[in-house]
């Protein structure tokens, strides 16, 4: 991204606080973040657009604001543990209304969260939480399509054995 002048990286300071307050607020996990933010970037040119934020503001400022707040949406993540990867899976599920059987199927295929990391991360942090997040996927998958196993019927040992 270009460098913008002091003048202008008060703006996205300000653009940042509009997006938190207005938009994200509404978003409590870091991973409905990340991609609610990571499906605001243009895939053929890693810009970032958001109509409002660009009204008020401009594309340029917009685009830098969203920039820093998938940043920190991909920091927050990364310092989750697996346990809490599996809660806001879960969650992210739930919200989304998506069935368990389909949700599995194409997060296991497709695995969006790839897409989702911002562009300029340390491919060792990306491929941590790609991992991580793989991780917590197959623990919820257990968790919500296993089926309860009958107890195990020990045979009973005659007092004679």
């Amino acid at each position: 991204m270009k460098t913008l002048s002091k003048f202008k990286q008060s703006d996205v300071q300000h653009a940042v606080r509009d997006l938190r307050s207005r938009t994200l607020a509404a978003l409590d996990m870091p991973l409905e973040r990340l991609i609610y933010l990571a499906s605001t970037r243009d895939y053929n040119t890693g810009l970032y657009r958001h109509d409002g934020l660009s009204v008020r503001y401009s594309s340029a400022v917009a685009c830098e604001a969203l920039a820093d707040c998938h940043r920190q949406a991909f920091q927050d993540l990364l310092r989750c543990s697996v346990k809490e990867l599996v809660l806001q899976l879960e969650g992210y599920m739930r919200a989304a209304g998506i069935d368990a059987a389909e949700f599995f199927k194409s997060w296991n295929r497709l695995e969006p969260y790839r897409v989702a990391v911002p562009v300029d991360t340390e491919p060792l942090a990306a491929d941590f939480l790609c991992c991580n997040l793989k991780t917590a996927l197959a623990i919820l998958e257990v968790r919500l399509t296993r089926t309860p196993m009958a107890p195990i019927a020990w045979p009973r040992r005659s007092p004679a054995q």
